[in-house]
């Protein structure tokens, strides 16, 4: 036994290389965000309530406080393109059919504070007091009783005037059309139709003000450009004559329909052309007598069309034809010594001399025709030679000429242009057409637009849900309470050994001894996870702990150790929280002799020793000691755990709390593990982690975590169990919860 007992001390007090207990698995991890978040909003559901009827009965409460408004809507209608009355093109320039910075631009006129300060001077609102009275604005600046110049006063309270529609007036497009909404809002329903009316009458004035003005600007600046244009032309006429009058340049004026170059021609140019077509025509005519006559030459003229056409030639050749016919007839009959034979020669002969001459004088003619048609060629082409070299030099005189003539020209041009446009102008700007109609006026409304009841209900409805969830999960940020079995894995990096609920009904001691209660069931899942932390199970000396009191460790110690007894053991539970002792009054026994009895060295185990139930035995903690520390530093209590495991299967030890003491590290120094008992909806999780690092650094091994005071339907947490920790102290049920 003795060798057993040392191997197990030595085992205690050796590094931590036995098998590492289970991890549990995280159930959140698995747990879609969704039912995360309804967790949370669960848990916190009475934040959330809380916010949502505050925002709800403070919503309601300055809803009924509010003052009424009415708000008046006017209709207009902003066309494009106004009506065309004349198809001429004013000053505006007209825009394109898709373009969006029309409509964008009328809107910023309708929101001007030109527009603004408008109205109010045409309502009289400049001076009216009750105006801005009505909506509460100070008359002391608007109206000094000081020297203040009534004219400075008077602008103040102007430029105050249209800021003030502006910001009870907005302008609501009506999506798809060219209507717009001109609404007004104040706490005067006929004074909102009043204001809405005259924004609308006004715009339109305004609009049809503006082109007005834009005209006469035109008109004054065209007037101006017209009259200087109209003494450059003047001058630079002058000086076109004046030059064409020094260099003698005479130019007739083209027909109508001629092209601008060919406006003017100059005499010379017109007799240079004209010579020229009689030079050619000259040409051709002496070209065809030419040939009429080489034609004609060789035969005398017999041959010439104008022989072959000539009447008495061909009188002549048809006698002689005759003639002839007879004559021969004759020489055959009578032979040509017969008189008659004779002289039908003779006079064959008088008629060929007669042709011939006819046929000669042909002759004569063409070759006559053709020495005249020669000369007058010669004659007209000696003329367009002379005229060429005048019309050379009097292109060489035009160059000035014709530089003062394009100024002319281009004078001309624009003046034309200007003239026309300034008649355009005058005719679009006299027409006074408007793109801009009124379609709706605004009557005074029967009913407030605002406040609305319903709406702001909703709106404080909203606005209270996001601020409730804003602080539940703000809540959930910053409270590091274990609220979850799931947050003793995440939040502190330990196995969960088991979760004990909160029992309600009955005290935990009452609830410890039906073995059918919920209490005994959970704790018989501690014990079962407890038999996989070590190498041979459960481990058979362990201490229960926490961060704080109240956590329930010694119920925890006291079911633990009821569980290894139904389960046949023989266990010894000792009393370790010699500051505050709990487990004389849990099981009813007397405390006068104890564990601190045996470790100042005043008794025996067999006089600490007290058997409670069956194989279950008690160490009380005995008086209270000047300073348990020491006690607990000292040889005596290992030697005590040595002897007790040579006597009893399961040694556990109902430990004290171990922030702000040394006790707990020490005893977990000497045991084989650690249970750590946190308590549900209460421990921190920086304390918990501050605690658990304590217990490590003083080389005890902790097996797990047992979440206590857990209620399942109980979501929200963050109560603050504020159990003091002292000596002494009246026994309550409370502490016996502990």
């Amino acid at each position: 036994m003795a060798e057993l007992s040392s191997r197990t001390l030595a085992a205690d007090h050796a590094p931590f290389l036995q098998v590492d207990p289970p991890s549990m698995a995280t159930p959140s991890a698995d747990v879609p965000r969704l039912t995360q978040y309804l967790r949370i909003a669960a848990r916190q559901r009475w934040v959330i309530v809380a916010s949502i009827v505050t925002a709800v009965l403070v919503g309601l409460a300055i809803t009924l406080l509010m003052t009424p408004k009415y708000t008046a809507v006017a209709t207009i209608e902003i066309a494009r393109e106004s009506n065309k009355v004349v198809n001429i093109e004013g000053v505006e320039p007209q825009s394109e059919a898709m373009g969006l910075e029309f409509y964008q631009t009328q809107y910023g006129l309708l929101s001007s504070r030109t527009l603004a300060e408008r109205v109010a001077e045409e309502l009289k609102l400049v001076d009216d007091k009750t105006f801005f009275q009505l909506f509460r604005v100070k008359l002391d600046k608007l109206f000094p009783l000081d020297a203040t110049p009534p004219s400075v006063a008077r602008e103040a309270r102007r430029r105050k005037a249209g800021q003030v529609l502006l910001d009870h007036l907005s302008i609501s497009p009506v999506r798809g059309s060219s209507l717009v909404n001109i609404n007004f809002t104040s706490p005067d329903a006929a004074f909102s139709a009043r204001v809405s009316n005259a924004w609308a009458v006004d715009f339109i004035k305004s609009n049809l003000e503006r082109r007005f003005e834009a005209s006469s600007y035109a008109r004054a600046f065209l007037e101006d450009r017209l009259e200087q244009t109209r003494q450059r032309l003047e001058t630079s006429e002058r000086a076109l004559v004046k030059y064409a009058a020094a260099e003698r340049i005479i130019n007739l004026p083209a027909s109508a329909g001629s092209q601008r170059d060919e406006q003017e021609r100059s005499l010379t140019s017109e007799d240079l052309a004209l010579l020229n077509t009689s030079l050619a025509e000259a040409t051709a005519a002496r070209i065809q007598a030419e040939a009429r006559w080489r034609e004609a030459k060789p035969t005398g003229g017999a041959t010439a069309p104008e022989a072959l056409t000539n009447v008495a030639i061909t009188n002549l050749r048809r006698d002689r034809a005759v003639l002839a016919a007879e004559y021969s007839k004759l020489q055959q009959q009578f032979g040509p010594d017969y008189p008659q034979v004779r002289a039908a020669k003779s006079q064959l002969a008088d008629l060929d001399r007669s042709i011939s001459r006819e046929e000669g004088r042909i002759g004569t003619s063409l070759q006559q025709t053709f020495s005249e048609a020669l000369e007058r060629e010669e004659g007209l082409r000696a003329r367009v030679e002379e005229l060429k070299s005048r019309f050379l030099d009097l292109r060489r005189r035009s160059i000035q000429y014709n530089i003062y003539q394009r100024d002319v020209d281009t004078n001309r041009q624009l003046y034309e242009a200007l003239l026309q446009r300034y008649k355009e102008i005058g005719v679009a700007g006299g027409i006074g057409t408007n793109n801009i109609s009124l379609v709706d006026r605004a009557y005074p409304p029967r009913r407030p637009s605002s406040p609305r009841l319903l709406l702001n209900s909703l709106l404080a409805l909203l606005a209270g849900t996001v601020v409730g969830i804003a602080l539940a999960l703000a809540r959930e940020q910053v409270d590091e309470a274990i609220s979850d079995p799931a947050d003793v894995g995440r939040e502190l990096g330990m196995p969960l050994l088991g979760t004990v609920p909160k029992s309600r009904d009955l005290t935990p001691v009452d609830a410890l001894l039906d073995p059918k209660s919920s209490l005994v069931e959970a704790y018989l899942t501690v014990q079962t996870s407890l038999d996989f932390t070590t190498s041979h199970g459960s481990p058979r000396s362990l201490v229960i702990t926490s961060t704080r009191p109240g956590e329930g460790k010694s119920t925890t110690a006291l079911a633990l150790a009821r569980t290894a007894v139904r389960a046949r053991k023989k266990v010894v539970l000792i009393d370790g929280d010699m500051r505050k002792p709990s487990a004389h009054r849990l099981l009813g026994m007397n405390n006068v002799t104890g564990l601190s009895n045996f470790l100042a060295g005043e008794a025996s185990l067999a006089a600490i020793l007290q058997q409670a139930e069956g194989d279950l035995f008690v160490i009380t903690s005995g008086p209270q000691p000047p300073n348990a520390a020491d006690l607990l530093a000292g040889d005596r209590l290992k030697a005590l755990l040595a002897e007790l495991m040579t006597q009893y299967d399961r040694i556990i030890i109902d430990g004290p709390p171990v922030m702000g003491l040394a006790d707990a590290p020490l005893i977990s120094s000497m045991v084989e593990g650690v249970v750590f008992a946190v308590e549900a909806h209460g421990s921190k999780s920086g304390l918990i982690k501050l605690a658990v690092n304590r217990l490590v650094a003083a080389h005890g091994r902790v097996l797990g975590a047992v979440l206590t005071k857990f209620e399942a339907q109980r979501s929200t947490f963050g109560y603050g169990y504020d159990y003091g920790y002292g000596y002494g102290g009246r026994s309550t049920k409370a502490d016996a919860e502990l």
